[in-house]
Formats: structure tokens, C-alpha cells, sequence
């Protein structure tokens, strides 16, 4: 099995390896985003408190994105430095590399399960919340975090699935949970009237399946690396690289809760709870489009990573230019969808009136440059997939720290109208950081493949 997945990696045509492993991925992000999404949709049309209760989980966002990028810490971190391994022909650092980040995820989730009980209730007023909103937020997030081992393993290790070659049985784990937490909402919810807890209790208890489900799979006998007690003990040799790879998609992702921070309490100090709620949906809007993105980028990243191990520049080449034009013309597709049909994509979770005329004006600003983010996103977990830890990590903070994070103070200065000028913010970020990564890039590759040759 572990020769035939090698030969695949090595040997298939790209294009159809590219697609046999993103198409699930794409399809494993999108039933994802379900967990979140699908609870915004039902808060979101509870009767008479429906808007404040989808503002409320929408404060409980920055929390729940950095539980995720903990997540992805290691496990994005550590997937492709294990495909690295296997392309080199070293399974056994692979699995050390599998047992250390298990090890990692239990540790990290028993201390963020023990700060966000103590300190989520403060946290949440600090991101925005008003008296109007604090019940629902803490009600939903103070269950959400008790399940906080579940999101960390079901995410963090189903990316070693993946960058194995698995990726329907990675898609399965996703599925398997998102269809529950699907089924469970509205019973929940609405059947046994626990309201915004009930979402919460559904969540966790699906992604408590799909945990084990994963853990399952990485101890059974279809998998090529496997969860051994003996590779569990942390070792700083090997996770101080995993760290330092993952934390370009851990920035990215952290730094969404410190983003959204911003954007809730500028619009809170400008528009009260009902621009919170508006940044609620578009925040949901725009997992449309990264999530499928991170999909598509999931699977290059094997294919990318195992040619760049084993010195196959060729395939490493046409792996990224498939996965930059896929990129390129879904991002495309989605910003004229939205630009075209706002109120469509609004009216998915909530279709009070009040809320409908600020957001359909507000989404087409805060989407204004979304077209740009597929060559962004490309490029950037592409330096991930080749282990260029410190460029991604650059880029990462490009974004988000140099760019959108102060423009969202820094506009509302020089416009009248407030609320409209931190929403734009957004796509004049989007544009400038996918301008610069793209060149940065394009520069870099070349120099990169050479020197991999180089060293072989």
C-alpha cells in the first residue's frame, strides 16, 4: 500500500491526481462550513429574537475561528512536513511526526477548554457584545468549548488523511459530522426549544463523532501512517519545524478572530447590534468562498509537497499553475455571483427588513475585491506546501495585521459615513495583499526548485 500511494503521488498526471484529491477536500470544506453556517441559518430565523440571537453567535466567532487555527497550527503544520518524509522515503519521522502532533492537539485543547470557560463571558463583552447579545453568546459558547478536543482532533489530524492520498476517506469525516450536526439543529433547536444552547449541543456532539471516526481510521489498518504510543512523546526536534510551517495558517486563521474583533467593535461604536449582525452574515458569505478555497489548496499540498521532496520540479510546477487557475476562476465566479445576487446569499439567514436594506449595500463593499483571492490564497499555501515557513508566515500577516486591521480605524476618519468605511476596508486589503503575494511568488518559485535540485 505504502509503495502503491508513492507511485500515485510520483507517477499519476497531475491534473487528474490534482482533482481526485481536491474534489473531496472542496467537498469536505463545504459540508464543513455547515457546522457554523447551518447553525446561523436556524438562530438566524428563530421567531421575534432572531437577529439578536445570530448577532450574539456571531460574537462567539473569534473564539471559535482561533479553537480552528490551533487546529491547523499542527495539523497544517504537520501534514505536509510528513508528506515531505514519505517523498523522501522516511515513513517512520512521518509517524513520529502523526504521534507528536496528536500529543500537541490533547495538550492544547485541555488548556483553551480551561481559559475560554473562565474568561469567555468578559472576552465576549470586550469583542462587542451589548446587554442585548451577551445571553445568547455565552449560552451557545460556553457548551461549544467543552467540545473543544472534538474540533481540535477531527480538524488537526483529518489533514494527515488527506496529505496520505486518502481524500475521500478525509471527506467522509466531514461529512459524517456536518450531516449530523444538520439532522440534530432543528431537533434541538426547535424541537426540544433549547434555542441557541441547543445549536451548540448539536455541534459538539457531531464533532465528537467525527473525531472518533478519524482516530479510527489513523489506529486501523487502511492507513499508511498510523497513531503509535510511542511516537506520542513531544520532541522539540520535530514539533518547533511543525510549529514554525503551521503558523502561517495558524496567523491566518487567529488573526480572523482578532479581524473580526475589530470589525465588530468599530461597527458596534458606529452601528449598533444590527451592523454586528450584518458583519455576522457577511463573515458567513465569505466562508463561501475560502473554505472551498483551503479545499482546493488541501489538495495540491500533497502532490506538491511529495514531488518537492523527491525532487520532481516538473510536477511540482504543474501542480501549482492547475491549482492557481482553479483558484483564480472560482474566486472570480463567486464575486460576480455576489455582486449580482446580494440579497440572495442574505436572505439564506435572515430576511428581516432593517437587516436586508444595510446588508445587501454592505456585502457588495465588503466583497468589492474577493476576485483577487484565489491568486492569494494559491500562492500563499503554496510557499506552505513547500515548506518555506517564514515567507508564508509573512504573507499571512500581510493581509490582515499590516493591512486591514488599521485601515479599518484609519478610513472612518476621512469619511462620512462610517459603517460604509469599515466595510471597505476589506477590499482595498484584499487587492493590495494578493497584488504583492502574487509577485513575491512569482519571484520566489524558480529560485526555490532550483536550489531543491541543487541539494539533491
Amino acid at each position: 500500500m505504502e509503495s502503491q500511494k508513492e507511485n500515485v503521488l510520483g507517477t499519476e498526471p497531475v491534473g487528474k491526481l490534482l482533482l481526485k484529491l481536491a474534489l473531496p477536500a472542496v467537498v469536505s470544506q463545504l459540508v464543513n462550513m455547515l457546522y457554523n453556517i447551518v447553525d446561523r441559518i436556524y438562530i438566524g430565523h428563530i421567531p421575534e429574537n432572531g437577529v439578536a440571537a445570530l448577532t450574539g453567535l456571531g460574537l462567539c466567532f473569534p473564539i471559535l475561528m482561533l479553537i480552528s487555527a490551533f487546529a491547523s497550527l499542527y495539523g497544517m503544520g504537520g501534514a505536509p512536513q510528513a508528506a515531505i518524509a514519505m517523498g523522501q522515503g522516511d515513513n517512520k519521522r512521518a509517524e513520529r511526526i502523526l504521534g507528536n502532533c496528536f500529543s500537541a492537539l490533547i495538550i492544547t485543547s485541555i488548556v483553551l477548554t480551561i481559559v475560554f470557560l473562565l474568561f469567555g463571558k468578559p472576552l465576549l463583552m470586550m469583542f462587542g457584545a451589548s446587554n442585548g447579545t451577551i445571553e445568547y453568546a455565552w449560552s451557545y459558547l460556553a457548551i461549544y468549548v467543552c467540545g473543544t478536543i472534538f474540533v481540535q482532533l477531527a480538524l488537526g489530524l483529518n489533514m494527515f488523511i488527506t496529505t496520505q492520498g486518502f481524500a475521500s476517506k478525509a471527506m467522509v469525516t466531514v461529512l459524517i459530522g456536518a450531516g449530523l450536526n444538520t439532522i440534530l439543529d432543528p431537533i434541538f433547536i426547535y424541537g426540544f426549544h433549547l434555542g441557541v444552547q441547543g445549536a451548540a449541543y448539536a455541534t459538539v456532539i457531531s464533532q465528537a463523532v467525527s473525531a472518533f471516526w478519524v482516530l479510527r481510521f489513523l489506529t486501523g489498518n487502511k492507513t499508511t501512517l498510523k497513531i503509535k504510543v510511542s511516537n506520542m512523546r513531544i520532541s522539540w526536534k520535530i514539533v518547533f519545524p511543525i510549529v514554525a510551517l503551521g503558523l502561517s495558517p495558524f496567523i491566518m486563521q487567529s488573526t480572523e478572530s482578532i479581524l473580526n474583533i475589530c470589525f465588530n467593535t468599530s461597527l458596534q461604536k458606529y452601528g449598533g447590534d444590527l451592523a454586528v449582525g450584518t458583519m455576522t452574515i457577511l463573515s458567513s458569505v465569505g466562508q463561501l468562498l475560502i473554505l472551498p478555497l483551503q479545499g482546493i489548496t488541501q489538495g495540491a499540498q500533497p502532490i506538491i509537497s511529495f514531488n518537492y521532496g523527491a525532487g520532481k520540479s516538473d510536477r511540482v510546477k504543474q501542480a501549482i499553475k492547475i491549482q492557481l487557475i482553479i483558484c483564480i476562476s472560482f474566486t472570480t465566479l463567486v464575486w460576480a455571483l455576489i455582486e449580482l445576487f446580494p440579497t440572495v446569499f442574505i436572505r439564506i439567514f435572515n430576511s428581516k427588513e432593517e437587516l436586508l436594506t444595510l446588508a445587501t449595500w454592505a456585502l457588495r463593499v465588503y466583497a468589492g475585491g474577493m476576485f483577487m483571492m484565489g491568486a492569494q490564497i494559491a500562492c500563499q499555501q503554496s510557499f506552505v506546501a513547500l515548506g518555506q515557513a517564514k515567507t508564508s508566515l509573512l504573507l499571512a500577516c500581510l493581509r490582515k495585521l499590516v493591512l486591514l486591521i488599521p485601515l479599518i480605524y484609519i478610513l472612518p476618519q476621512f469619511m462620512d459615513n462610517k459603517v460604509l468605511a469599515v466595510f471597505l476596508a476589506e477590499p482595498v486589503s484584499d487587492i493590495l495583499a494578493a497584488t504583492i503575494t502574487s509577485l513575491t511568488f512569482a519571484i520566489s518559485i524558480k529560485k526555490l526548485l532550483d536550489k531543491r535540485i541543487m541539494n539533491d
